[in-house]
């Protein structure tokens, strides 16, 4: 499940951006950026768990 969050916090806070646009609040818009922003940070810490194939491939002479 780790290997997914990344593209999910990334389409999240893409959709959260919109969301809080639309919303035409007073400080809807700033909330929003402060919130994407957050998922973004987590969505980079987790792409430690995505799958280096390179990694397990032997090396080819």
């Amino acid at each position: 499940m780790k290997r997914y969050l990344s593209g999910i916090l990334i389409g999240l806070s893409g959709i959260i951006i919109i969301v809080g646009n639309m919303l035409d609040l007073y400080w809807s818009g700033i909330a929003a950026w402060g919130v994407s922003i957050i998922l973004l940070i987590c969505a980079a810490y987790f792409t430690k768990y995505i799958p280096n194939d390179r990694k397990n491939k032997p090396k080819e002479r």
